[in-house]
């Protein structure tokens, strides 16, 4: 009984992992979409989140079914707990990445990031995704120190949110109100992205340790 129970909690995690996967999916389809106008590459993203918001919904089900039957205490306990917090972040990603997508459709035929933010926004897609595309090894092999590495990517996001600032501060903007929307609301979805990534690693430090790291409640 014992030995099943713990396979259905490492069944947990490698759900986790899968879903991850369909997340960094999702990043990586809408910054393509973003940044080459393609609507339908936008549309399969949106479509697409369905698929994420299910695969959540199940592991929430499993988690609370573990709850509910097995009462577990101690590790077993944080490892549940920590599964439902972490599937609401995965989710989450995949919810920003449709706001990508969404901004990229409605500019189509235009690209809604103009030359002047391209090189700034295409480094902050290219992060985001490399974040979320390291959570599956961190998930599924509660790899710490891989977790923990994901605090100086972040660091690098929080620098490109503060350049997307200074460049439509500094009064050299000149494509538009809607457009500077359109870079301060993407700053915000990428920037948002990383951050829901730490919050996964942090958790997966949480399970290993028992220690929260410091933003973790």
């Amino acid at each position: 009984m014992r030995e099943a129970y713990h396979e259905q909690l490492d069944a947990l995690f490698d759900d986790l992992a899968a879903i991850s996967v369909q997340v960094t999916k999702a990043v990586h389809d809408a910054s393509r979409a973003l940044l080459t106008s393609d609507a339908a590459i936008a549309e399969t993203v949106i479509s697409d989140d369905k698929e994420i918001d299910r695969a959540a919904e199940s592991v929430e089900d499993a988690a609370f079914l573990l709850l509910s039957l097995q009462q577990p205490v101690a590790g077993d306990l944080r490892t549940i707990v920590a599964a439902l917090r972490m599937v609401s972040e995965l989710e989450r990603m995949g919810d920003l990445s449709v706001h990508v997508a969404k901004i990229a459709r409605l500019r189509v035929p235009e690209i809604a990031v103009p030359p002047q933010a391209r090189p700034t926004l295409l480094r902050m897609a290219t992060v985001a995704e490399e974040m979320v595309s390291r959570l599956g090894p961190i998930i599924g092999g509660r790899d710490v120190a891989a977790a923990e590495e994901l605090e100086l990517m972040d660091d690098e996001m929080d620098q490109l949110r503060v350049t997307t600032f200074s460049q439509l501060l500094v009064g050299e903007w000149t494509h538009g109100i809607e457009s500077a929307v359109d870079i301060a609301l993407l700053g915000r979805y990428y920037e948002r992205i990383a951050d829901h990534a730490v919050s996964v690693a942090h958790r997966v430090v949480f399970v290993v340790t028992g220690q929260h790291p410091v933003g973790v409640s």
